[in-house]
Parts: structure tokens; sequence; C-alpha cells
């Protein structure tokens, strides 16, 4: 049973840890209780500030780590200054697991493949381990890979893309969602037929809806939003942790057609969570007060460390049931759509953007997704980027409003009519994804919740390039 192998690895990182040792006396908790899988429920639960903050790094590895070659990888600090991660071989094998069956499942079928890497190349997670794990994978695969480590660099992106691409039958795009969007948007422009090149795209660091999905997917020619498109839940803290996969992205796309198989799934319907799955034998998750908590091993191990994420777990068997009760045959579905050998034996975590990344707005939660879903659409994109940066702010009666920092296309310039525009595209999409801030709507002016300004394109302040979004203002 997978539990066991946890439990190996908290009595052993309970007698072998120096910081973990003292944590669990700090907490008076007896390591020999540990025996069944109720009892591993039982560990008290680290964070980044009770336990990684508060212990020397050499503390908290395991004693023969810094003897062999480690890779640091820090956070981008978007929650407090940056922590550097030390992280060994094992993790990124464990993504080129991912990365294979993401590559073999290709609707293009086998052929010589560019895998173009559009992550930040510099001490964050996400550009070093794509880049390792698609090394590691490359041995295995069907398909011949290539691989153009870019970095966050649309312009080496443009050229490979033009000068390169067309000599495989095949190309993966990757990288971060708005970043990859804006490649998408402006290829056409650089003299780049996307829908030549076989497009396949993956994503990592932030969620998206299956609106975002289809929009790149239809604008950039990828045959497959099912096979060839893949984002990766991760986090610096432990690589890459889950992924979609053709069946988790089927299994949302079906929800989202009914709003109450949808609610009871997810328990809400104003958010879109990541929905992903993970090898339990790689890593374990659980759900916590509606909390995601995970233990997996590594140079420096993690045994029930909240990461700071909201969602919960599901089984196959558990999702199945509740597409039944709506008159829907899962796995009729799954044949439907030509997925092949689906893994129906790995758990399924869904995950919410967290709640510290996002505004209040006259006691409602408003998250970025409710403003990204007015920019995803074809009569906005040849003039937002979907970059954007919000922040509640009040007005000189102390009226609260919502700013949102918006950039423009390159070579747009600001205008009233554009504002316009922006303004009524967003301000649609919120009441569509809040039933609060409609009903807010109704008794208060629209025009004073929400107050839209235009950036030029790369602008500093807000869209410095080559750096991760932020898309709240704190």
């Amino acid at each position: 049973m997978v539990y066991k192998q946890y439990v190996k690895l908290f009595r052993r990182a309970a007698n072998k840890i120096p910081a973990y040792k003292a944590y669990l006396a700090d907490h008076d908790f007896a390591v020999n209780k540990v025996r069944t899988i109720e009892d591993f429920t039982k560990i008290p639960v680290t964070t980044k500030k009770t336990y990684l903050q508060t212990h020397d790094r050499s503390d908290l590895v395991w004693p023969a780590s810094f003897k062999q070659p480690v890779l640091f990888c820090a956070t981008s600090g978007s929650t407090g200054e940056p922590y550097y991660f030390p992280r060994n071989e094992k993790l990124s094998w464990q993504m080129s697991q991912l990365v294979e069956d993401f590559v073999n499942n290709s609707s293009y079928g086998k052929g010589r493949t560019l895998v173009i890497i559009g992550f930040g190349m510099g001490v964050w997670i996400g550009g070093i381990i794509t880049l390792r794990a698609f090394e590691i994978a490359a041995e295995r695969v069907d398909s011949q890979l290539a691989i153009l480590p870019a970095g966050y660099n649309k312009k080496e992106i443009f050229k490979a893309l033009k000068k390169l691409a067309p000599e495989y039958d095949q190309t993966i795009l990757i990288g971060y969602p708005p970043f990859t969007k804006e490649v998408i948007d402006e290829a056409e422009e650089e003299g780049i037929d996307l829908k030549s090149l076989n497009l396949r795209l993956m994503f990592a660091a932030e969620s998206f809806t299956e609106t975002f999905r289809n929009y790149v997917s239809e604008k950039g020619g990828v045959q497959s939003p099912i096979l060839d498109t893949l984002n990766i839940y991760g986090t610096a803290d432990i690589g890459a942790m889950a992924h979609e996969t053709p069946i988790s992205i089927l299994i949302r796309r079906l929800a989202i057609e009914d709003p109450l198989l949808y609610r009871d799934l997810f328990g809400q319907i104003a958010k879109t969570p990541t929905l992903a799955q993970y090898n339990p034998e790689f890593i374990q998750f659980e759900e916590v007060d509606g909390d995601i908590v995970l233990t997996s091993d590594g140079a420096l191990p993690l045994i029930r460390y909240a990461v700071g994420d909201h969602g919960g777990i599901m089984q196959y068997t558990e999702i199945a049931q509740k597409f039944r009760h709506y008159g829907i045959n899962l796995d009729a579905e799954i044949k439907k759509a030509g997925i092949k050998k689906p893994k129906k034996n790995w758990p399924f975590v869904y995950v919410y953007e967290r709640a510290d990344f996002a505004s209040t707005l006259h006691g409602i939660i408003i998250y970025p997704e409710f403003i990204k879903e007015g920019l995803v659409s074809k009569s906005v994109s040849n003039f937002f980027t979907e970059r954007f940066t919000m922040s509640t702010k009040t007005d000189v009666h102390h009226n609260q409003f919502l700013q949102v920092n918006l950039e423009l296309q390159k070579g747009v310039e600001p205008s009233d009519e554009l504002q316009q525009l922006a303004f009524k595209r967003i301000q649609k999409s919120m009441k569509q994804k809040s039933s609060e801030f409609a009903e807010v709507s109704k008794s208060k002016s629209s025009d004073d919740l929400l107050q839209i300004v235009l950036w030029p394109n790369g602008h500093p302040r807000y869209f410095a390039p080559g750096t991760k979004q932020r898309w709240v203002e704190k």
C-alpha cells in the first residue's frame, strides 16, 4: 500500500533530519505513534513559515545531500522573501515521466519534435527542471526530440518558430500561460504560420480556464486541446507535483457544461480549479480543512507540508459515480475522445488560486480569473495581452473600487474607446463569475466599482519583460 512508504519516509526523516526531529519535539509528537494511515494524518503539518524558515538549511536535508551534487532553485518571492530549495536528479527524473507521456500522446503521431522552452532560465525552477526532464525523457520517447531553451524571450522564440520549427514534424511550445498567449497572438504579425507547425502547448505556474485553452488552441492551430495541451501543477518546493492528463482535461470540460455537476465535483462555480493527476509513488496529497497538504521525498524531504494552496483530492471511481448521477457515462466519453490508456488508478487533485492572490471589493473576493475571462476573445485579443495587475483602492470619499492596470499589445496606443471596450468586457465577466458582484452592481454604479488603466506594452511598472506576472498588487 502506497501509504506505507510515506510512513517509512516519516520515520526515517524523524530520525535522520535534525530540523524535523526538533520540530516534532516542539509539538510533543511521539514518532512511534505512527503505524497506520489514521496515525499518519495526525502528524503535525509543516509550512514554509513554521518549519523551513525557522531552521538552518543544512538541518533540513538528508545528511548526505550536500555531499552530492545539488541544484538550487528559488521561489518567486511573491509571498515574502525568496527561499532557496536544493534538489537532486530525482525530481527531474520524476518529471521526465510526465514529459514522456505527453510526447507519446501527441494527436499528430510520432515524428521529429522541436521543444521550445519559454520559462525563465534563471534561479527559478521552471526552466531548468523542464530542460533536464526533456533531456532525460529524450532517451525513452518514441519521437526524436530537439530542445531549444529559449527562456523568457519572445524574440528568440519567434526566430525559432520561423527558422527552425518548419524543419520538424511538430513543435511543443512551453511557457507561462499569459506569455504563451502573447507569442501566439503576435506570431502572425511576425510572419509565422503557427497552423503549419503542428503546435502543442505545455504550461505551468498558474491555472487557466477552458475558454483560455480553446482560445490558444484555435489561434495556434492545436489539433486536439485534450491531447496536445497540458498544465503542470508545480512549485519550487518540490518540482512538478501533478499535471493535467487527457482524462483530467476531459473531465473538467464535461463538468463545465453542467453547473450542478461542476458544483458537485469542485464545491463552487465562481472559480475554475486546475484538475490534475499525480503518481502516488512520487508524492502524496491530502486535503486538510480545504488546504492541500503534501508529502514527498527529495534532497529536502517534506512531510505533511502545507504548500499554501486550496482544493481537494478525488479518486476516479468517485468522479465516475458523480458523472453517472447526472446521466453521463465517463468511460464511454473517454473512449469517444480517443484517450488511450487513461490513468484511472492515479488520484486527482484539484487546486484553486490562493486566497492571498486575490483582491477584496466590498467584502467580495475578486480572483484574477474574473478579469482574465473578459480578455480572452477575438474581439479584444488584438488590443490587450491579457496581462494585468489589479488592486483595491479608495477614492477621496473613501469609497472602494477595483483598479485594473491593463497591458496593451505591442504597437497599440491607449484611447478612450479601448478603455471602454476593456471596461465592458471585464465588467460583464465579473458579473458572470460573481453573483455577489452582480448584486452589488445593482445598487452601486459599476463605474464607481471598476477603473481601467491602460499601459504600454512592457511598461516596467507592472509588465517588466522577463518577469512572472503579478496579478494582484498588495
